[in-house]
């Protein structure tokens, strides 16, 4: 009869449990990058560099929807453009123009053709515009200009100009009537 060995089990090693804390800023960009690639978008760039990649006139009036790819590819996809009303017609004389900027952005030939769907491209909310600053007290002013940080500075002057440009301190509404 043969004898049998005892089977050795391998030593385990051990791992930690957690991976540690992780920086947001290196998450928040594989969030972005799968809700554009749902929509189809290799890049999420493409849409916020449109303006860059076609130009303002061209800008202004599409909006890019989506790139879709033959199944297995990675390039000669379809980018689907929305079209401000009238100015389908011109962007489909232009079409090759943008499909060769497109290409041009991504390095490769990743686009093939332009569909062109009409509709309102989607606009960017206008900023609010921010007040002009009122001059600083010049007693508050030298003390200012110690400060190292610029965008602190400029905050710090802005707080200073409000202070300056207000009468005494806040003064609240009540309600009781004594």
């Amino acid at each position: 009869m043969k004898e049998r060995k005892p089977k050795q089990t391998p030593m385990e090693e051990e791992r930690p449990r957690g991976r540690g804390a992780r920086a947001v800023a290196d998450i928040v960009p594989h969030i972005g990058r799968a809700a554009f690639r749902r929509f189809g978008f290799v890049q999420s760039s493409v849409v916020s560099r449109w303006p860059e990649i076609v130009g303002p006139r061209y800008a202004g009036v599409t909006t890019p929807e989506s790139i879709r790819f033959p199944p297995g590819r990675r390039s000669e996809g379809v980018l689907t453009l929305s079209v401000d009303g009238a100015h389908g017609p011109m962007l489909q004389h232009v079409a090759p123009a943008i499909v060769e900027r497109v290409n041009r952005f991504f390095g490769y030939p990743a686009v093939a053709r332009v569909a062109i769907r009409q509709g309102p491209p989607l606009r960017p909310t206008p900023r609010r515009a921010v007040p002009a600053p009122q001059p600083v007290p010049a007693e508050l002013g030298e003390s200012l200009r110690t400060i190292g940080d610029p965008e602190l500075r400029d905050c710090l002057a802005a707080l200073a100009g409000a202070l300056a440009a207000s009468s005494g301190p806040p003064v609240f509404a009540s309600n009781d009537k004594e």
